[in-house]
C-alpha cells in the first residue's frame, strides 16, 4: 500500500485507506481551533498514520521532530516500568509498600500495598504540607513527604486520582527495588529497545524540540482555591495550571525532573509506538518488554470510581487506565492506556493491534472538547471495516 502525504494545514502522511483519520486530523484546524497537535498510529506493527499541524510555539511551527509535555499521559509510560519489576519477581504486588520503602510506613501506613498505589486507592491522592511550584521538580523532597504523611481520613481520598502522588509513590518504588531513578530505568529498559523519542527527564540536547504549552482562555481554568481541603492537595498545592503567571510545565527545570505523574516528553509517534507494543502483547519489531500474560494481569481490573474533582468516571489497572462508559480511548471496548491534562490522549486497542497518540499544546478543560475523539473514531472505522456511527453521540448523551 502507498502512503499518502500531506503539506498544508496539516503535514506528514497516511498509509493508504487511512485518508479520513488525515481528514479529522485536518478539521481539527480548520474547524476545532487548535493551535498545535499531532497524531500517529500503529496498526500491526506498521506505522500507518504519522501527521502534525499548527504551531508548536508563538513564531515556531509545529514540524516532524516537535516533542511535547504529555503530563499525565507519563503514567501510562511508567506502567511498563513497574509491570517489568513485577513479572521479574522484584515487587509483589499483594505485599505491603513498607516492604520495598521501610520509612513508608510511618503515621499508620504499614497496610497499605503495592495494589492500592497502583490503582489509586492508596489514600494519599495529593501532599498535605505547603509546597512551592519548585518542589515537584524535586522526587526525593516529594517522596520524604509522602514517607511522613498520614493516609486520609476523607473516605473521597480513597475514590480519587492521584494524580502527582502515583508517580512519587511508583518512583520510589522503583529506586528503592531496582537502584535506578524512574527516568533512567524507562530509558534503559523500555524507551531505549524501542527506538522511542519519549524520556521521563529530558536531556538539555533536546530542549529546544519541546512545544510550549498554553491554556485556553475559554476553557475555565482558575487560580481560585477550591473549598475542599482534599481537592486543594491534589490540584491546588501548588495551582497546577495557574492563569496568572507562566506555566513551570514550559520551564527547563520541570523537563529535566523525572515527574513520574505527569513530566513526560514525547513524539506522538514515540507514544503511538509503545502502545503498539503494549497492544501487541509486550513485543514490537521482535523487541519484547513484556510478557503477553504480564501485560493481561496488567491490565485486569483494580479499581473503578467517579472521582469527585475530576467530575468523571475511571478505571484502572496496574497503572494503566482501562477503558470506561466515557469511552476516553476510543470505541474499542479493550482500550486502555493513559490521558494527558489539557486534551492529549495515548492507547492501545489489543483487538484490532492499534496504538495511537494524540498530543497537542492548546490546553482545554471544556467537556465537549473532541478533538482526539473525532480522529480516534475514525482511525476505529478502518481498522474494523465496521465503525461505531453513535459513539460520539454515545459520549455526548451518556
Amino acid at each position: 500500500m502507498d502512503k499518502v502525504s500531506y503539506d498544508g494545514t496539516i503535514s506528514g502522511y497516511v498509509v493508504e485507506g487511512f485518508e479520513s483519520v488525515a481528514r479529522e486530523f485536518e478539521r481539527n484546524f480548520t474547524e476545532r481551533g487548535d493551535v498545535g497537535a499531532a497524531f500517529a498510529a500503529y496498526h500491526k506493527g506498521r506505522k500507518v498514520v504519522d501527521l502534525w499541524g499548527g504551531m508548536a510555539a508563538p513564531g515556531r511551527p509545529w514540524n516532524e521532530d516537535t516533542l511535547q509535555v504529555v503530563y499525565s499521559g507519563t503514567k501510562g509510560l511508567m506502567a511498563s516500568c513497574v509491570l517489568i519489576l513485577i513479572e521479574r519477581g522484584l515487587i509483589d504486588i499483594d505485599a505491603p509498600v513498607a516492604k520495598y520503602w521501610p520509612e513508608f510506613a510511618a503515621n499508620g501506613k504499614e497496610k497499605i500495598r503495592i495494589r492500592h498505589v497502583v490503582s489509586h486507592r492508596a489514600g494519599l491522592p495529593g501532599i498535605v504540607f505547603p509546597l512551592e511550584s519548585t518542589d515537584i521538580a524535586d522526587y526525593e523532597k516529594m517522596e520524604t513527604l509522602l514517607a511522613a504523611q498520614a493516609p486520609s481520613t476523607d473516605p473521597e481520598a480513597y475514590h480519587s486520582y492521584h494524580a502527582l502522588t502515583i508517580g512519587w509513590l511508583c518512583g520510589a518504588l522503583i529506586r528503592r527495588v531496582d537502584g535506578r531513578t524512574l527516568g533512567k530505568f524507562f530509558a534503559e529498559e523500555v524507551a531505549g529497545p524501542l527506538g522511542l523519542e519519549a524520556w521521563i527527564g529530558l536531556p538539555e540536547s533536546e530542549e529546544h524540540r519541546v512545544g510550549k504549552m498554553e491554556l485556553d482562555p475559554a476553557s475555565g481554568f482558575s487560580d481560585d482555591l477550591p473549598d475542599d481541603a482534599t481537592h486543594r492537595t491534589i490540584w491546588a498545592n501548588p495551582v497546577l495550571f495557574p492563569t496568572s503567571r507562566e506555566l513551570a510545565w514550559n520551564s527547563r527545570a520541570y523537563h529535566a525532573a523525572e515527574i513520574g505523574g505527569a513530566g513526560g516528553i514525547a513524539t506522538a509517534r514515540a507514544m503511538a509506538r509503545y502502545y503498539a507494543c503494549m497492544a501487541n502483547g509486550g513485543e514490537l519489531d521482535g523487541v519484547r518488554i513484556l510478557k503477553p500474560e504480564t501485560i493481561a494481569a496488567g491490565l485486569k481490573l483494580r479499581s473503578k470510581f467517579y472521582d469527585p474533582y475530576v467530575v468523571e468516571p475511571m478505571a484502572y489497572g496496574t497503572v494503566f487506565a482501562v477503558q470506561t462508559e466515557q469511552g476516553r480511548f476510543g470505541p474499542a471496548p479493550d482500550a486502555f492506556g493513559h490521558s494527558g491534562a489539557g486534551g492529549s490522549i495515548h492507547g492501545g486497542w489489543p483487538s484490532t493491534g492499534t496504538g495511537f497518540s494524540y498530543t497537542m499544546n492548546q490546553m482545554r478543560i471544556d467537556p465537549e472538547d473532541a478533538r482526539s475523539r473525532y480522529v480516534l473514531q475514525a482511525l476505529h472505522e478502518v481498522v474494523t471495516d465496521a465503525g461505531h456511527p453513535g459513539f460520539l453521540d454515545f459520549w455526548r448523551n451518556p
